[in-house]
């Protein structure tokens, strides 16, 4: 079965989410073992991709003709930009 473009933002948006927060996660791990290894390279690119996460969920609402909650997406881009910015 072929893809809805919907389909297409919603895996988009869940993927690339889940792999931010298993890299913050794993960020956690290594920091709590008290190594500081790659820790600002591994947050910048899990930021980066909770943004891009967030690109693909605007998009899927778009698609779908819902509304977009922009408060709810503002907030989550203050957070990764914060992460981004913060190291």
């Amino acid at each position: 079965m072929a893809e809805t473009p919907l389909d297409v933002y919603m895996n988009d948006f869940y993927s690339k989410s889940n792999e931010a927060k298993q890299i913050l996660k794993e960020i956690e791990v290594t920091l709590k073992k008290g190594s500081r290894n790659k820790v600002c390279a591994r947050q910048r690119k899990a930021a980066k991709l909770g943004l891009l996460a967030n690109d693909a969920l605007i998009k899927a609402f778009e698609i779908s003709g819902e509304e977009v909650p922009i408060e709810v997406i503002q907030a989550s881009e203050l957070r990764w930009k914060s992460i981004l910015n913060k190291c």
